[in-house]
């Protein structure tokens, strides 16, 4: 009974003593083992391990990769002299948690990445300092972003930190420059429509122009051809009045009298003082005094 009660005190000692020995690394952290504040060993693959309890201390770090995002766009100058607002973002991890933990101490994630906040905004200030607004908005952006990745990731190495990827969100410029643009842009538009109106009217003239010439060439090629028409007519008419008058002049100089007969008295109220014996009363004499 003695025994088993010591077996039973022995167990559970050993029990205590594994759990306070004992200890995890989750595939997601790297663990880095401290005795008496010298750093003793460092644990990068998941699995059990233990330490020696009371003289062992331990510290966890993500091996994540994690994002140091800026609440608010920070302002750099261009080679042209212009402020530009730059939104940015920095993915990085820890590879070296030895070297990790000696750079910031305790600072843990927010020293860490304040300094490399320093450092892309460093090599920020120096990119855009060399290039104009154009480069840095369009023409060389992926340049600037690998070479910002490069420099940030050389200068991280010395803390233990991999700068995996530096990315530009936003390019824009300040308020001030921003409003003097959107006041040039307002002015080039509107020239431009002013151009375009003045373009549009002196074509609208032409036009006018063209369509009026146009008109009075057809009128007068219509009115040139009526009166061909009506001089052909006319014409005609003509030859087929000779032709008729010719085959009876006696007839003709009838018609024509009683013609002017008729046109003469259309009216009541009409006077003529003429001759009796004129030719005009020639066929309303009778036969027997012509």
């Amino acid at each position: 009974m003695k025994n088993i009660k010591n077996i039973l005190i022995f167990a559970i000692v050993g029990l205590m003593f594994l759990s306070v020995s004992a200890f995890t690394v989750d595939q997601t952290q790297y663990v880095l083992v401290q005795r008496l504040g010298e750093i003793v060993a460092v644990k990068k693959q998941p699995g059990l391990y233990f330490k020696v309890p009371l003289l062992d201390n331990l510290k966890y770090f993500d091996n994540r990769i994690l994002t140091l995002d800026w609440e608010q766009p920070a302002k750099f100058i261009t080679s042209e002299n212009k402020y530009m607002m730059v939104d940015s973002f920095v993915k990085w991890r820890i590879v070296d948690p030895k070297k990790y933990y000696v750079s910031i101490k305790e600072g843990g994630e927010v020293a860490a990445e304040d300094r490399l906040s320093k450092v892309v905004n460093a090599g920020l200030r120096t990119e855009f300092g060399m290039r104009t607004v154009h480069e840095v908005i369009a023409g060389e952006r992926g340049v600037v972003m690998d070479r910002l990745r490069q420099k940030a990731d050389l200068e991280a190495r010395q803390m233990g930190i991999e700068v995996v990827d530096v990315r530009l969100k936003r390019v824009d410029y300040s308020e001030e420059i921003s409003k003097s643009v959107f006041d040039r842009m307002i002015a080039e538009r509107k020239r431009l429509a002013n151009q375009l109106r003045s373009e549009g009217s002196a074509a609208s003239e032409k036009i006018r122009a063209d369509a009026d010439k146009q008109r009075e060439v057809i009128v007068a090629e219509a009115f040139r051809d009526a009166q061909k028409t009506k001089g052909e007519g006319d014409a005609k008419a003509a030859e087929i009045y000779n032709q008729s008058y010719s085959r009876n002049p006696e007839f003709y100089a009838f018609y024509r009298s009683t013609e002017a007969y008729k046109n003469s008295f259309k009216s009541k109220s009409d006077v003529m003082v003429l001759d009796p014996n004129s030719d005009f009363f020639k066929y309303m004499r009778s036969p027997s005094k012509k």
